[in-house]
C-alpha cells in the first residue's frame, strides 16, 4: 500500500509540474537589421551600437540577433540589401548614414527604421521635421551644413594667411538639399574670412589624385573636405595625399586626425551610434518611430594632430589648442 501510495503522489507531483514548465514565457528575441555603406572601414559604429544595446540589456546571441548587411564601399548596393534585411522580417532596421538610411526607407514603409549619424534628416528627406518625424523612420542627425562654416573658421584660425581654399566634396554623397545648404555655408563662411573657395569633386577613391590635381593648379592655401561616407571609409587615402601635397586640412570627423590628419570638428560619431540603441529599446517596447523626435548630437570633438603641423612648418595657436578636445602630439 505505502509503494502505491508513494507512486500515486508521484505521479500527481510530476501531473502539476508539467504545466507550469508549459507556463514558463519564452524568452522574445528581437530581431534587428543593420544596414552600412562599409562595416570593415567603421568597425567601431556597430560596435558602439551594441554597447548601447547592452546598456539596455540586449546581448547578441541571447535575446537579440543582428543581422548585418554592407555595401562594401559601394553605395549602388544598398538598396538590393536593404531588401534582402526586409525580407528577413526584423522588428527593427538601423542604418549607418544617409545613404543607408535613404535606401532603408525606400525598401518598407513599416519596419521601423532608425538612423545613426545622418548629415541632415530634413534635408536629405528622411523626416518631414526633427520635432515631428513622421512615417516609420527616426533616429540621430548631425546638421552638417551647420558645421561647415566653423571648420572654415578653425583653417583660417591655424592658416591665417590662407587665400585660396578647396572644398571637396562628393556628388551623390548626400541628398541634394543637402550638398546645397553645405556648399553654400562653406562658400559663405570662407568669403567672410576673406577666402577663395575652389569646389571640388571626387566621386570615387579613383578621382582623387585628380581633385588633388586641381587643387595644386588652384594653388590653393589649405582644404576642407565635406561630409561623405565615402571619404570616411577613404579617410587615410586622403590624409595621405593632403600630407604629400603639403596641405593643411580639416575634416568633419576626428578619425583622420588619429591616422595623420591635421585638424578635425564635428560630432563624436560613437556617441551617436550608442544612442541609436536608446530608439532601438524604445521601438521593441511597443514605441512608435513617428512619436520619437529627431536627436542631435551632444559631444562635438575638435582634434588637431601637432605632429602634423609641426610637420606641414604650423603653429598651431595657443587660443585653438585650448579649445581642443583631443591633441596628438
Amino acid at each position: 500500500m505505502r509503494r502505491i501510495g508513494l507512486a500515486v503522489v508521484l505521479t500527481i507531483t510530476l501531473f502539476l509540474a508539467v504545466p507550469h514548465a508549459e507556463a514558463q514565457p519564452a524568452v522574445k528575441i528581437a530581431r534587428i537589421g543593420y544596414l552600412a555603406a562599409d562595416l570593415s572601414a567603421n568597425p567601431h559604429f556597430p560596435e558602439a551600437f551594441r554597447q548601447g544595446l547592452r546598456d539596455h540589456g540586449y546581448v547578441e546571441g541571447q535575446n537579440v540577433v543582428i543581422e548585418y548587411r554592407s555595401a562594401d564601399g559601394h553605395l549602388e548596393r544598398l538598396p538590393k540589401l536593404a531588401a534582402e534585411l526586409v525580407r528577413l522580417r526584423i522588428d527593427v532596421l538601423v542604418s549607418e548614414g544617409t545613404p543607408p538610411s535613404l535606401a532603408a526607407k525606400q525598401a518598407t514603409e513599416t519596419i521601423p527604421i532608425v538612423f545613426g549619424a545622418s548629415a541632415d534628416a530634413v534635408g536629405s528627406g528622411l523626416v518631414a521635421s526633427l520635432a515631428r518625424p513622421g512615417g516609420n523612420i527616426t533616429g540621430l542627425s548631425f546638421l552638417g551644413p551647420e558645421l561647415v562654416g566653423k571648420s572654415v573658421q578653425l583653417l583660417k584660425e591655424v592658416v591665417p594667411g590662407a587665400s585660396r581654399l578647396a572644398v571637396l566634396w562628393h556628388p551623390g554623397g548626400l541628398g541634394d538639399s543637402t550638398q546645397r545648404n553645405m556648399l553654400g555655408e562653406v562658400d559663405v563662411a570662407s568669403r567672410a574670412l576673406s577666402m577663395r573657395p575652389y569646389f571640388i569633386e571626387a566621386r570615387s577613391r579613383a578621382g582623387f589624385d585628380k581633385a588633388f590635381s586641381e587643387m595644386r593648379q588652384a594653388r590653393v592655401s589649405g582644404l576642407t573636405v565635406l561630409t561623405s561616407l565615402m571619404f570616411f571609409g577613404e579617410r587615410k587615402h586622403l590624409v595621405e595625399l593632403a600630407a604629400k601635397h603639403r596641405l593643411p586640412t580639416v575634416y568633419p570627423w576626428s578619425e583622420p586626425v588619429v591616422a595623420g590628419g591635421l585638424m578635425a570638428y564635428g560630432p563624436y560619431l560613437p556617441d551617436l551610434f550608442r544612442r541609436t540603441a536608446d530608439f532601438v529599446d524604445k521601438i521593441l517596447k511597443g514605441a512608435k518611430p513617428a512619436d520619437l523626435p529627431v536627436e542631435q548630437p551632444t559631444k562635438f570633438e575638435l582634434a588637431i594632430n601637432l605632429k602634423t603641423a609641426k610637420a606641414l612648418g604650423l603653429t598651431i595657436p595657443q587660443s585653438v589648442l585650448l579649445r581642443a578636445d583631443q591633441v596628438i602630439q
